[in-house]
């Protein structure tokens, strides 16, 4: 079923609602750090920039990192002339690491331009890692052209506003007339952004606050008195679960073993303790055969949980003490090293599983080591 745009009514009906958002917003815009101030105009970077790190994310965790990118690299200049570990590092723990990738090449291929961002949705399009919605944003937001941004906020808003009968996913091509249908001439970046704040403080998936809406008189979902059953909710897939297990190898100064992921796959270029690969089918032997070295391995209790998009995943720590130096492919890490070296969501768990377990690193570590010249052959 595709919506009826008319059911927002006449041009004039359309432009009132506009009106009545905007209004809304003058008042009760949140104060979100890459916002300009009121009246004046966004800087492209700045736009930019954070609608990569929103992606995926709430507002409320994407700020401390937008915070110290800007802090970091001022410009996208500055940004294109980092080195990409250095970028995958500050992107650590916010997820969805694709994106440092694409905000690297991004700025790198905005400072060839003289840094400067195209303002067109088209010519945006053509930079790595701006999809459909990410193009809309800047163009409306930094360059006041009339586009029509639409992110799970907006989606949500449009398809209660028409009580769309579909859930989003199958009704994109909807969801995106009816917002192209209602983006003004004038302001179209306020008024993008006004819809992302009316969904995020107002508009909530449960327990919508109607009766503050500035959009509630014309909104269908709220005129059937059931708001929160639009948009309609596909039906939910159960994720299959993937079983690994890593190795925390410690020294007597507390530093640990550790590598980096390849550049492409999941979770690039970030680095993790060295572990097993993951499989679907929980092993029924010990994971110790895949040891990056030889010591007397210890499975520490409980397991270290992450959902991915595609999948869950469950992980096996074992602990051992460990002196030699480190195999190829293997660094050593020193506690106060973490923070800056861009350990992933999982991996930061795992770390803090072993350091928190019972016992960790308090063996000595001539007692927890094989004969003196015993070598792993990984």
């Amino acid at each position: 079923m595709i919506a009826n745009v008319s059911l927002l009514g006449s041009k004039a009906k359309r432009d009132a609602l506009v009106e009545r958002t905007l209004w809304w917003w003058d008042r009760h815009r949140r104060s979100l750090p890459w916002r300009a101030p009121q009246g004046q105009v966004s800087e492209p970077y700045r736009v930019w920039l954070s609608e990569i790190l929103l992606q995926q994310t709430t507002a409320s965790a994407a700020a401390p990192f937008y915070l110290r990118f800007v802090a970091r690299w001022p410009t996208v200049e500055d940004l294109a002339e980092a080195r990409s570990e250095e970028v995958i590092a500050a992107f650590a723990g916010l997820g969805y690491y694709a994106r440092a990738r694409n905000l690297h090449a991004c700025a790198k291929e905005i400072a060839l331009r003289g840094g400067r961002f195209p303002a067109d949705e088209s010519d945006l399009l053509s930079l790595p890692g701006v999809g459909p919605y990410t193009a809309a944003a800047i163009s409306a937001i930094a360059f006041g052209r009339r586009a029509a941004p639409v992110d799970g906020n907006i989606a949500r808003i449009l398809a209660r506003l028409v009580a769309l009968e579909e859930p989003v996913k199958q009704a994109k091509s909807a969801v995106a007339s009816v917002a192209r249908a209602l983006a003004p001439d004038d302001r179209a970046g306020d008024f993008a952004q006004a819809l992302m704040d009316i969904g995020a403080t107002i508009c909530r998936p449960r327990g919508p606050d109607c009766k503050t809406c500035p959009l509630k008189e014309d909104c269908l979902a709220f005129c059937s008195g059931a708001p929160e059953v639009y948009p309609r909710r596909a039906e939910a897939k159960a994720k299959p679960a993937r079983y690994g297990a890593v190795f925390f190898a410690r020294r007597a100064d507390g530093a640990f073993l550790a590598r980096r992921r390849p550049p492409q796959g999941l979770l690039p270029s970030t680095v993790e303790l060295p572990g097993t690969s993951w499989t679907a089918v929980r092993p029924g032997r010990s994971w110790t055969v895949d040891a990056p070295v030889v010591a007397l391995w210890r499975e520490l209790p409980g397991a270290v949980r992450q959902a991915f998009s595609h999948f869950s995943l469950s992980l096996t720590v074992y602990g051992a003490a460990f002196e030699a130096h480190a195999p190829g492919g293997l660094f050593w890490v020193r506690l106060e090293a973490i923070d800056a070296l861009g350990f992933s969501s999982v991996m930061r768990k795992a770390i803090d599983h072993a350091l928190s377990a019972a016992n960790v690193g308090k063996v000595a570590a001539s007692d927890n080591l094989p004969p003196q010249g015993y070598r792993s052959a990984l």
